[in-house]
């Protein structure tokens, strides 16, 4: 556990823009963190939500489209205001404002809605597969559990590779979905008319909810103020304003792009399915097999397909690290990527299998439907705190959002919560309404009301707190400093590869030691019998590494240096730990390669793992 872990920390201010003179390659820079926070917006929930939006209400319900985007652009900018003004992502900054008992529920509320993302991303990419390959449903569920090794892979390659990878996706989305509209050549005219609004009826409303959850996600509000802190820049007052502008220009830009692929799906389902009186197609199965016959092209399924795999894998990375971000944020635990993407995506798995097995491939839609739904639901959590923190001028200084934009953020807030709250009223009453009343439907009510008034209080308490002295995550009082000019090191403890890099890390112990100190060499044979037995081993490996530490030692030895040495058997990041706490050294040296291979990506590297687990402070040094 970090006590002062930068959001995203691999890739934190990775991305250099000091020094560009040119404002278009300096907003080139910045470029980057909305077009990942797009691909949310346009995942295979949304193209269930609305497939059966427009199948069933044709272009009646495009103006929710232009709405959610419209609220999604305000809301995204707050998310990069703050993030870029207090270096602090929303998850670390409800974590200092809220109660921790609060935070707890809040991180909870956060989980499910990353759940609920990724079982559409799990659904959407079993379909693609399905309709691309033929691959039974169940196994393209299974099968999604793979592409955990796609994210850990482009991580190596730093936050850049990975904006660039996820924008060449976006452009096979949006190129698929254009072609599919000059097939289908909709009435622009009864398009234009779907921008005044309506709600013809409950099941309208049902799908417009689903359509704000699905288009404003909230795992996206923890991502971007993530994301923009990936950039290098100046901290004044004037930089931060450039690096805002930047930002807002970049949001403006991907997600008016994703409203348009939106809106192309549901136009496209408007324009071929319900001016054809095919109204309950809510499928993205059934929309797949019927675009052949409708549009008179084999190409139109072949171009779905390869659009929503394409979507899938996309929303698979930014999930991802969105719920590192949330992890990290709300409860200062960081683990390994690879266990982080594996725990979330087997929560989204166990749904998606039970459903498929108990209901059949024909039950999917409506579950992807419903996830979006439950996105909607917990977006007033995400939303709320933003507003509050964004609009703290004690916090902000000048960098905080005015009066004005504030009206428009509260008024969507509003909107939204709103909405939701009438959905789950009409839903509980009908319950209620109906013959026979159960237990279960007595626990929903309880838990919604309980979150009702978990809400109230999110959205009361910032405003009747206590302003208290708090120590930023990142930040921390200087004037606590307490500085030892004459601190001196006795006991160093160095671990030892026999690579190129003893030779630093041996040079920069006895810089800090001398002749004076004691000197304890470690190394750790990881034979694969020292993996297994751990001790009592002495293989050929083990009795070479016994000879070179001696050859150490003797050499050290007669530069007048004081020096022992310890040979450990087994794996480097649990022994090299325990042969350090049982020395108690002042300081433990260790050697850095800065190699990046696949034993990082499954295990993690030694360093990031004794770090952690010594008692002593740890220098680091580059070979």
């Amino acid at each position: 556990m970090k006590n002062n872990s930068k959001s995203l920390e691999e890739v934190h201010s990775s991305v250099q823009t000091l020094g560009i003179k040119s404002r278009f390659r300096k907003f080139l820079a910045f470029m980057g963190p909305a077009y990942l926070v797009s691909v949310g917006y346009m995942d295979p929930g949304n193209w269930a939500t609305d497939i059966a939006a427009g199948s069933q209400f044709g272009y009646r319900l495009i103006w929710v489209l232009l709405m959610s985007n419209m609220v999604a652009m305000l809301l995204q900018s707050f998310s990069a205001r703050l993030g870029l003004v207090r270096g602090l992502d929303l998850a670390q900054a409800s974590r200092q404002t809220y109660p921790k008992t609060v935070n707890l529920f809040l991180y909870i509320l956060a989980e499910i809605a990353i759940a609920a993302c990724d079982l559409a991303e799990v659904l959407g990419m079993a379909i693609g597969l399905n309709l691309l390959f033929g691959i039974p449903l169940i196994w393209g569920v299974v099968i999604s559990v793979l592409d955990t090794i796609l994210l850990l892979f482009l991580l190596q390659y730093g936050i850049k590779k990975i904006e660039a990878f996820i924008i060449s996706l976006v452009v096979i989305i949006s190129m698929c979905f254009f072609v599919e509209i000059f097939f289908a050549s909709p009435d622009f005219g009864a398009v234009a008319a779907g921008f005044i609004p309506s709600l013809p009826n409950n099941t309208a409303l049902y799908l417009a909810i689903g359509i704000i959850g699905a288009t404003i996600m909230p795992h996206n509000l923890y991502l971007h103020s993530s994301l923009v802190q990936s950039r290098h820049f100046d901290h004044s007052d004037k930089g931060i304003k450039q690096a805002i502008r930047f930002n807002v220009f970049d949001s403006v830009i991907a997600l008016n792009f994703a409203f348009l692929v939106n809106a192309a799906i549901l136009i496209l389902a408007g324009t071929v399915f319900y001016s054809s009186g095919l109204t309950e197609v809510s499928e993205i199965q059934d929309a797949h097999r019927l675009l052949e016959p409708l549009l008179g092209t084999q190409w139109a399924p072949i171009l779905f397909a390869i659009a929503l795999i394409a979507a899938g894998q996309s929303s698979t990375i930014t999930g991802t690290l969105a719920g590192q971000v949330v992890m990290e944020g709300y409860l200062n635990l960081r683990i390994q990527p690879w266990v982080r993407r594996i725990i979330t995506r087997t929560i989204a798995i166990v749904p998606a299998l039970i459903t498929i097995l108990i209901k059949g491939d024909s039950a999917t839609g409506d579950l992807l439907v419903f996830s979006q739904v439950i996105l909607s639901l917990q977006l007033g959590f995400a939303v709320i705190p933003l507003l509050h923190l964004v609009s703290d001028k004690k916090k902000m200084g000048v960098h905080a959002v005015n009066k004005f934009w504030m009206f428009f953020g509260w008024i969507s807030a509003a909107i939204i919560v709103g909405l939701n709250g009438k959905m789950l009223f009409e839903a509980i009453n009908d319950w209620f309404q109906g013959s026979s009343i159960t237990w279960w439907m007595y626990l929903c009510a309880g838990i919604a009301v309980c979150t009702a008034l978990l809400l109230i209080y999110v959205i009361v308490f910032p405003m009747i707190r206590k302003e208290q002295k708090q120590i930023s995550i990142i930040h921390n009082d200087v004037s606590q400093i307490k500085i030892r000019p004459n601190v001196i090191y006795n006991r160093i403890a160095v671990t030892v590869d026999f690579s190129n890099s003893d030779t630093v890390a041996l040079g920069h112990a006895v810089a800090h030691g001398g002749e004076k100190a004691e000197y304890l060499l470690i190394h750790v044979s990881e034979s694969a019998a020292a993996l297994v037995e751990e001790q009592g081993i002495y293989d050929a490996e083990t009795k070479r590494d016994t000879e070179l530490l001696e050859a150490y030692r003797l050499q050290l030895s007669n530069l007048g240096y004081q020096v022992s040495v310890i040979l450990e058997h087994g794996d480097p990041k649990r022994r090299i730990p325990i042969a350090v706490n049982n020395y108690k050294p002042d300081l433990l040296v260790m050697g850095a390669h800065g190699h990046k291979g696949l034993w990082d990506l499954i295990f993690g590297t030694t360093l990031d793992a004794v770090r952690h687990r010594v008692d002593a402070p740890v220098l680091i040094v580059r070979a």
